[in-house]
């Protein structure tokens, strides 16, 4: 494993079961961790005082900004940020709704532009900085009911290459 002492490593849907490990091997690894998503009961039960905890939901404009601002502020800075809020709206085409299509979109595609867009600056003042944007298979080979899911994780692979 990574040594990551003295970095602050933002985890967004560390409520979800990869965010969690993520964050818990972040910790193991020695880094600040900072853990964000929906559920503050879950974040609660689930990550205990050596993990800062700020609730947030990307899907609403301003949370990436805010999201960022609040872990400078409560870290002293942002090292590393792993973008993997996402959710499901599975169901066939004829009879997914343009709101579970927005819905998936917003949360796991424009969530990770946000962040990324809030992320860069600070991470460029320092020097240093690393952004992990999760995706999946379904982004590149698609997946029946999951047109909307596809076309988000295909959309973070392609934004990602072109950050990169």
């Amino acid at each position: 494993m990574f040594d990551l002492t003295g970095k602050v490593a933002l985890i967004t849907g560390a409520t979800g079961g990869i965010g969690a490990e993520i964050a818990k091997k972040m910790k193991q690894a020695g880094a600040t961790v900072v853990v964000s998503g929906r559920n503050t009961a879950k974040m609660d039960a689930e990550f205990g005082d050596e993990y800062i905890k700020i609730p947030a939901d990307l899907a609403v404009d301003g949370a990436a900004v805010e999201l960022i601002m609040d872990t400078i502020e409560q870290a002293g800075k942002i090292d590393i940020l792993i973008n993997n809020a996402g959710i499901t709206r599975d169901t066939l085409l004829m009879r997914m709704t343009d709101e579970q299509f927005d819905e998936v979109i917003n949360t796991n595609l424009r969530s990770c532009f946000k962040m990324c867009r809030a992320a860069i600056m600070p991470m460029m003042k320092q020097r240093f900085g690393r952004i992990i944007n999760m995706a999946s298979i379904v982004g590149v080979v698609g997946g029946a009911g999951q047109t909307n899911y596809a076309a988000s994780k295909g959309g973070i692979i392609a934004m990602t290459k072109s950050i990169a």
